[in-house]
């Protein structure tokens, strides 16, 4: 069982939404935090109000985490101020990419965030954890991840990848004293829940509508709540929409079946008859 009381731990991602909630729940149970984010203002301001809590447990910085020279010196910050790093969330994402005509440059970016930067910081944090004999890696995919996301390909893509680069982690290093979780949540109250619906673009909107039908949109704090159970009793899959897990069951007793069906929603979320 991994307590967080008296760790190091980097949140990617943290400048707002379930990185913010996230890093406010670590210091909650004693972990001292860098909080990350490409918003260097968004990544201070969440480590202010921490700090306030919790004097001494966060600091906030600006980085770009699809770039490992960045990732490395986050690992540094982290070292410096607090010691090693025994827990790393990988909690940065974007959308994009919606359709076959997505350009190169949109692909790239979105591979490079959404997947990319958990390799990399993997890369980096691994052969230390090994040396000492621990350290946990939490990937935040999606549900899309494990199922699909209707009408935005990049991102559909990434998630899988994620959560396959997250297995392999485990696999690889889980006899070796590496823990990894893979977040996989639904609709969550954030700034990447609605941009979709209100772009022009039928498949955005199609995207936005799919994730806000399919069940509860849930709070950030929920989500830290979940991802923080999970860590704490070493779970790999953290669902905090338990639908997810009967979807996935069906997907993978039936694929045929749920294409069909998949084909189907995204026909009424269109508006096609």
């Amino acid at each position: 069982m991994v307590k967080v009381a008296g760790k190091v731990a980097i949140v990617t991602g943290g400048g707002g939404g379930i990185g913010a909630a996230l890093a406010r729940g670590l210091a909650a149970e004693g972990a001292s935090v860098l909080v990350a984010d490409i918003d260097g203002a968004a990544a201070e301001e969440v480590s202010a109000t921490i700090d306030n809590a919790h004097p001494g447990g966060a600091i906030g910085a600006a980085a770009d985490v699809s770039d490992e020279a960045q990732i490395r010196q986050l690992i540094a910050q982290a070292g410096s101020a607090f010691g090693p790093v025994d827990l790393y969330f990988a909690n940065a994402g974007i959308s994009g990419g919606k359709g076959l005509d997505a350009p190169e440059d949109v692909w790239d970016r979105v591979i490079d965030v959404n997947l990319r930067a958990h390799i990399r910081a993997a890369r980096l944090l691994v052969p230390g954890w090994l040396e000492r004999g621990e350290g946990y890696f939490v990937s935040t995919a999606s549900a899309a991840g494990l199922l699909t996301q209707i009408g935005s390909s990049a991102y559909a893509v990434t998630k899988h990848a994620a959560v396959a680069f997250a297995e392999w982690l485990s696999v690889t290093y889980g006899d070796q004293g590496v823990r990894v979780s893979c977040l996989c949540p639904m609709g969550v109250n954030t700034r990447m829940l609605t941009p979709g619906e209100e772009s022009a673009d039928p498949l955005g909107a199609a995207a936005t509508r799919a994730v806000t039908s399919a069940g509860a949109v849930l709070e950030p704090t929920q989500v830290a709540d979940a991802v923080l159970k999970a860590t704490d009793d070493e779970r790999f899959l953290i669902l905090p929409h338990e639908n997810v897990l009967e979807m996935y069951r069906q997907k993978a007793s039936d694929s045929d079946r749920w294409l069909r069906g998949m084909r189907r929603y995204q026909s009424r979320l269109l508006g096609v008859a």
